[in-house]
């Protein structure tokens, strides 16, 4: 979809980055699953190898993959059936949720030991945490685990922001490796991808898609956005685009993946908007729509909506 380039000249300007190993484009991937709830492991082989095409890395057990919601043992599997499926092609990120803590550095163990490239944190939910506490949590989790570690800020879902002088503090930790930052806030943004600025030990991860192509101009290392489950090789054209300094591109393809999103987002709730993800998905054969509980699947009749609207749609 979208318009041909064909009027003004693309203009180029140097964006400037730092040196990190963790970059691109890294998709939070839905976790499929059948109608009685268990993993999906074909599917997972089937949305690994269209990243692996695309070029785009995963983060598995997200916001968007439904996380908190994954059995430990299903969180496993899902590990090394993508791991396996990736075939060293492409960078792993696992997503590390929940309120145990000595469940998490268990999890954390499993999944580096299964081949999982990068540890990602959410904050634990259940209490509201200090500044001092999230500072804490997230040293004793980088001193106890093996693998790397990334930050992963999402005031939507934990209901707490990671301050930016706690980050700050954080990314001086040898063990601590990136953010991905989930607020919607600009001026934050700024101020985060200032923090990643001209280091190659900490890296910065947009997970607001809409700025996608903005964060990348103000000097940011990745991108983490949604909508790539469903057009992951538009994301890797308009990440290629603006690293390039093509922003004129790189804000076309933005666009153009903000009017995908609506398919699924607007009016929706954050669950709601993810099964709608998972049906634009099953138009191209990569999962069915089945939710881990307690989300369920959209009506009949608003499912044939979703997909009459997504099929129309191409990569092109």
């Amino acid at each position: 979809m979208g318009k041909a380039d064909f009027m003004e000249p693309t203009v180029k300007t140097h964006i400037t980055m730092n040196s990190s190993k963790y970059n691109g484009v890294v998709v939070p991937m839905v976790t499929p699953v059948t109608p009685s709830g268990f993993l999906d492991k074909s599917a997972v082989e089937r949305i690994i190898k269209s990243f692996v095409s695309a070029g785009v890395s995963p983060l598995l057990m997200g916001t968007t993959g439904e996380g908190n919601s994954v059995s430990t043992m299903d969180g496993q599997e899902l590990i090394e059936t993508a791991v396996k499926a990736a075939d060293g092609k492409i960078t792993v990120y696992a997503g590390l949720t929940g309120n145990c803590f000595i469940e998490q550095l268990k999890q954390a163990g499993y999944y580096s030991a299964s081949g999982a490239d990068v540890i990602v944190a959410t904050l634990p939910s259940y209490y509201s945490l200090t500044p001092e506490q999230m500072e804490n949590y997230y040293l004793r989790l980088a001193d106890s685990i093996k693998g790397p570690l990334m930050l992963y800020n999402i005031a939507a879902t934990t209901h707490m922001s990671i301050p930016v002088d706690v980050i700050e503090r954080l990314s001086r930790h040898e063990n601590i490796v990136g953010l991905k930052d989930s607020e919607r806030d600009l001026e934050r943004m700024e101020q985060c991808i200032s923090i990643a600025r001209n280091r190659d030990d900490f890296a910065y991860f947009c997970g607001w898609a809409a700025q996608s192509a903005h964060s990348l101009e103000l000097g940011g290392n990745g991108i983490v956005p949604s909508t790539g489950n469903f057009v992951p090789g538009m994301f890797r054209r308009l990440y290629d685009a603006a690293v390039s300094g093509d922003m004129e591109t790189a804000n076309r393809l933005q666009d153009e993946t903000n009017e995908i999103a609506k398919l699924y987002q607007a009016g929706r709730s954050l669950g709601q908007s993810l099964t709608a993800l998972k049906v634009m998905m099953q138009t191209r054969g990569l999962c069915t729509p089945d939710m881990l509980m307690p989300l369920t699947r959209l009506s009949e009749a608003e499912e044939q909506a979703i997909r009459e609207a997504a099929e129309v749609i191409t990569e092109e």
